[in-house]
């Protein structure tokens, strides 16, 4: 174990034996870092906190500190972060509010500089979150997500998987998987197209999301026209059906 001599650790902490620490680094009470994570120098690890295998946790981030929610008084609560993550230089990652409650974020996500992931957030495998996107509590982002820099996020926001949000947006409803957004005010710009073919999306899939895409939103249906008509004249592909879904039980609308 690489730990430099300036590192302070609680004795509580579980860190696996090839993990390394820098320099100035404050580790404390129930934290868990999983093998061959690297934890740069002055980064600050409050506690409740896990990390899995692999990761990189750059200088001077801030993880699993109390949520700035004003109904946070003391409860216990965690933060997690799955296997290969990296968080760059001076993020911010706060746990949970409410009582045996967690914030996530999951495994092959990049979190860039000066990103804000607050409480009770959940955040997708493979998703990245460019320099300085700042998220408000409970938002959910999905997997392979992709969020552009000074882009800020309402709180109980979620955005859908393989979805792409430009720079400088400001989000203050959903916004449905597979398509681009950016703006303020947030403006849907699209399918991913490019994004999802990068993935390996067959031409189908692609065609028939795009057909829903137009259904919704660039017809004179209004929402429940909209899902009635593609759920009973789309190919009920699974991507085709996670979209429907994703816009039917939408609680504070998705952008249009």
């Amino acid at each position: 174990m690489a730990i430099h001599p300036t590192a302070i650790i609680d004795k509580s902490s579980e860190i696996d034996q090839d993990v390394e620490v820098g320099p100035y680094t404050v580790i404390g009470p129930n934290v868990k870092i999983g093998s061959a994570t690297v934890v740069g120098p002055h980064v600050y690890i409050y506690k409740n906190t896990t990390i899995g295998k692999d990761c990189q946790i750059w200088k001077s981030v801030s993880l699993g500190t109390d949520s700035q929610d004003l109904k946070f008084v003391g409860q216990t609560t965690y933060l997690e972060i799955g296997d290969r993550t990296a968080v760059r230089e001076f993020a911010t990652l706060n746990r949970a509010t409410t009582e045996g409650g967690a914030t996530r974020v999951g495994s092959d996500c990049l979190l860039m500089a000066y990103t804000h992931v607050a409480h009770d957030c959940v955040v997708g495998n493979n998703v990245i979150l460019s320099n300085a996107v700042n998220m408000a509590g409970h938002v959910t982002i999905g997997d392979h997500a992709t969020i552009s820099g000074l882009t800020c996020i309402h709180q109980f926001v979620q955005i859908g998987m393989y979805s792409f949000i430009g720079g400088g947006s400001r989000v203050p409803k959903d916004v449905p998987p597979f398509v681009m957004a950016v703006g303020n005010p947030i403006m849907l710009n699209g399918l991913n197209t490019v994004g999802l073919q990068r993935k390996g999306f067959s031409e189908e899939v692609r065609l028939e999301l795009k057909r829903a895409y137009k259904i919704f939103f660039r017809s004179q249906y209004n929402i429940s026209q909209a899902l009635e008509y593609a759920r009973r004249e789309l190919k009920q592909l699974p991507e085709i059906k996670i979209f429907n879904d994703f816009i039917a039980h939408s609680e504070r609308g998705v952008i249009v």
